[in-house]
């Protein structure tokens, strides 16, 4: 399996950017889709963005999320423009089969918080 740590959460104020990243040991990502999803407090863990083996991505707002993968730095990352406080959740970055579904993910990072706040 593949280990996985996210970073760049933080608290920022609406309107603004962060960019996550997602560090992969252990076996390279080249064969795997990666995607983020998310944790609100009381909340489902619900899918917010893809990247599969190909580099093709969706999201969940492609407006505001973009997805990107560097297998040579075997990682992936998350930028999210334009926050809002309903962003406000832990983001996890995940390994497995191209989907919209956390079970079809095997490895999973530990999580960041991202906090939208004025």
């Amino acid at each position: 399996q593949v280990q996985l740590v996210e970073s760049g959460g933080g608290l920022v104020q609406p309107g603004g950017s962060l960019r996550l990243s997602c560090a992969a040991s252990g076996r390279t990502i080249r064969t795997y889709a990666m995607a983020w999803f998310r944790q609100a407090p009381g909340k489902e863990r619900e899918f917010v963005a893809l990247v599969n083996e190909y580099g093709g991505s969706t999201s969940t707002d492609s407006v505001r999320f973009t997805m990107s993968r560097d297998n040579a730095k075997n990682s992936v990352y998350l930028q999210m423009n334009s926050l809002k406080p309903e962003d406000t959740a832990v983001y996890y970055c995940a390994a497995g089969r191209p989907s919209f579904r956390p079970a079809d993910y095997s490895s999973w990072g530990q999580g960041t918080q991202v906090t939208v706040s004025s």
